[in-house]
């Protein structure tokens, strides 16, 4: 037997029935709570395999003028390679590491953020990270962008108040 009453089907009340929803304060702070990661620019953006020698590497560095490259296998993000990490890991050492694979000195588990969290999160992972660039993943965890300060600046920028 239990302690338990039954409940009215008729008597449940929807807790958000009576919501108000959230005011901001400005359009940007609107804009970092609503809008989504998948709404700041994050393409172009440019792809290497783990594989890849650290030489191809620089070279598609330089080439491209980018700071970042992200380092996929068959889609999935494995690791970032950027101007920081030719700095710290290549650059005295060049000839020494030319030929190995970028597998060897990339960033391994780098910090994403998913297309469908909010805009406020790539923002967090770069001022709580320390990250410039921010790989952006679907729900599949496939590559489909990367978030840099320019772009972060010009999301800010359409939705600063006037």
């Amino acid at each position: 037997m239990s302690n338990l009453t039954p409940r009215d089907p008729d008597a449940f009340r929807d807790p958000l029935e009576n919501y108000d929803p959230k005011v901001y304060k400005d359009p940007l702070e609107e804009a970092l709570a609503e809008k989504t990661v998948g709404e700041i620019c994050h393409e172009p953006f440019v792809t290497i395999s783990p594989e890849a020698t650290v030489h191809e590497a620089v070279k598609k560095l330089a080439g491209l003028h980018v700071a970042c490259l992200l380092v996929a296998e068959a889609g999935k993000l494995v690791g970032v390679f950027s101007d920081r990490d030719v700095l710290e890991k290549v650059a005295l050492e060049f000839d020494d590491v030319k030929d190995r694979p970028l597998r060897e000195l990339m960033t391994e588990n780098p910090v994403y953020v998913y297309q469908t969290d909010s805009s406020a999160a790539a923002l967090a992972v770069t001022a709580v990270c320390g990250f410039r660039h921010v790989p952006v993943l679907d729900l599949e965890h496939n590559v489909v962008g990367i978030v840099s300060p320019q772009r972060v600046t010009t999301f800010l920028e359409q939705h600063f108040p006037k």
